[in-house]
């Protein structure tokens, strides 16, 4: 409670007080006024008036107004011990808030310690770290001058070597480039007999194609249906002396099924193909293309 409103409940609880005593004062003159010292004498013969003054309800309003006045002293005295209760409270708020801004700037105080210690070691732990690192890259340095200072001198030792080596290497290659030309002469003297027998045997191989498909053409009965431009590969099985074992279209013909069982037939009618003369060119299985151009 502030001053002020203190001040006004103390004035009117003054100011009750005081209008309770002037009540009872004026019931205490109005109650005796009719008392001769108030009164101016009169001639009233024999009539005889009488005032009685009611002391109890006055005595009833002096109590009424000192419980009143005792009741604004309990209230008042509530007020303030209720004041005073608020502002001991409000000390006790206030130290406990003191008390833990007081913990709160201790914690943050240690954690402040702590941070500081965790980046001391830090600092320090980095310290370390780029010594060893420096010790670690002096240690690759002198290793690498020393592997230097090795691979040096094996590069002159190797350098001698290679220079025996390379007269060795010279004297080898000549005779080498010797051997070789001897080769390429044999070579080519080979190869002009391959060629000369490959010539003679794709002629001889031509002449082999052209006596089958002779032998083929003869024994043909060609069917109706059987067009120019007729083109039928067939894979024939025979044995040393040109006997046919079997005979069967094997690959790309553009003639009917008739024409096809036809040419099948010609090969299988006369039961053996040319082999006499051809024994050079001679395979088990061939892939003869049967070719009918027209008449």
């Amino acid at each position: 409670m502030s001053f002020w409103q203190e001040f006004n409940e103390r004035l009117r609880a003054f100011g009750l007080a005081i209008g309770v005593h002037v009540l009872m004062a004026a019931f205490v003159v109005l109650g005796t006024m009719s008392w001769e010292p108030f009164r101016k004498p009169q001639n009233l013969g024999l009539t005889i008036e009488a005032v009685i003054v009611d002391t109890a309800a006055i005595k009833e309003q002096r109590d009424a107004a000192k419980q009143a006045v005792e009741m604004e002293d309990r209230r008042r005295s509530r007020a303030e011990e209720l004041e005073r209760q608020k502002q001991r409270d409000l000390e006790q708020k206030k130290r406990r808030e003191d008390a833990a801004e007081k913990r709160k700037r201790d914690l943050d105080a240690q954690k402040k310690r702590d941070a500081q210690d965790r980046l001391q070691k830090l600092r320090m732990e980095r310290e370390r770290k780029m010594e060893d690192e420096r010790l670690k890259q002096q240690r690759e340095l002198d290793q690498v001058r020393a592997q230097r200072e090795v691979a040096e001198k094996q590069r002159k030792v190797e350098q001698e070597r290679m220079k025996q080596l390379e007269a060795r290497k010279q004297d080898k290659l000549l005779e080498q480039q010797r051997l070789q030309q001897q080769a390429f002469a044999q070579r080519q003297a080979d190869a002009e007999a391959r060629e000369f027998r490959a010539g003679q045997m794709a002629t001889k191989s031509d002449n082999y194609q052209a006596a089958i498909q002779s032998v083929v053409t003869q024994n043909w009965l060609r069917p109706p249906t059987a067009q120019a431009g007729l083109r039928c590969t067939l894979k024939i099985v025979q044995i040393p002396g040109g006997e046919v074992i079997s005979a069967a279209i094997a690959g790309k013909c553009n003639g009917d099924q008739a024409t096809r069982r036809s040419i099948i037939a010609a090969v299988e009618r006369g039961g053996s193909l040319p082999y006499r003369g051809f024994e050079d060119v001679f395979q088990r299985q061939i892939d003869f293309i049967f070719i009918y151009d027209g008449d």
